[in-house]
């Protein structure tokens, strides 16, 4: 076990995948407000620098790191360069994505295979290049950021909703592996979230159903019991919690913040 403190909010250095837009962007925001080094990546360079640009006028250190999660050789660079300039990584947060939606019979294998890739894949591999380190000085968070999908299944998105319940399974598994060493793996399942990911999504169903994006939007929301979008703040606040020391007993676990939805099924 090292010796050295255990990292606090303004010491403990943060790497986001997905950092620099939606829910990424938001996480980002909670821990720089906290003080904390925090490293985003992302394959978007200018949309990252944009974000950390932003990000500074908190006064925390911030790096930018831009390369493709599902690259294992840009995966294994950037995370050396991340540690190099900020120090070791204390909390991973999991946030890169890939959503496609198409009924069944029209989903392409190539479509799975992507967002296997980019959904479940790249968890191992940024994992795996944090891990030992968090071992070896005996705190760490790995924190996978899923979706409602995980917990629940959903019509026309089932390579998207596999892809969310095998997270859940790495979650779960890697946890029990890693008990008693100060590391805690868990995963937080937003619902609907006003991000560009469902902004996307939307514009695809008015496009094709010809409906209104009101009453699209409304049609989602409608999705659990407070008749609301999540909002990308909410998401960052529970992440923030499972990353502080406070939460060392929470491990293995799948947080919904869905405002009631999969309670409600």
């Amino acid at each position: 076990m090292a010796s050295d403190p255990l990292p606090d909010a303004t010491t403990r250095h943060v790497l986001i995948t997905g950092g620099g837009t939606g829910i990424g962007a938001a996480i980002a925001r909670v821990f720089a407000e906290e003080g904390a080094r925090v490293t985003l990546v992302g394959r978007r360079r200018s949309i990252l620098d944009e974000q950390a640009d932003t990000l500074r006028q908190s006064g925390a250190p911030i790096s930018v790191i831009a390369f493709d999660v599902t690259d294992d050789g840009a995966v294994k660079k950037g995370f050396a360069q991340a540690a190099a300039q900020l120090g070791r990584i204390d909390v991973l947060v999991n946030n890169a994505g890939r959503a496609e939606s198409a009924p069944f019979l029209r989903t392409s294998l190539a479509s799975v295979r992507q967002m296997l890739d980019v959904n479940l894949v790249q968890l191992f591999a940024c994992t795996q290049q944090v891990l030992p380190a968090m071992i070896g000085a005996g705190f760490g968070r790995v924190i996978n950021i899923a979706s409602t999908a995980a917990l629940a299944g959903y019509p026309y998105v089932s390579g998207y909703c596999a892809s969310k319940h095998a997270v859940l399974g790495f979650t779960r598994s890697l946890a029990l592996e890693t008990i008693g060493t100060g590391v805690t793996i868990n995963a937080v399942c937003p619902g609907y979230t006003e991000t560009p990911l469902l902004q996307g999504a939307v514009d695809k169903m008015v496009r094709l159903t010809g409906r209104s994006e009101a009453d699209i939007r409304d049609d989602l929301a409608k999705g659990n019991p407070a008749g609301k979008l999540i909002k990308p703040a909410e998401v960052a606040a529970a992440v923030a919690w499972l990353a502080s020391q406070g939460a060392e007993a929470i491990t293995g676990q799948a947080i919904p913040v869905a405002n009631g939805e999969i309670f409600s099924r």
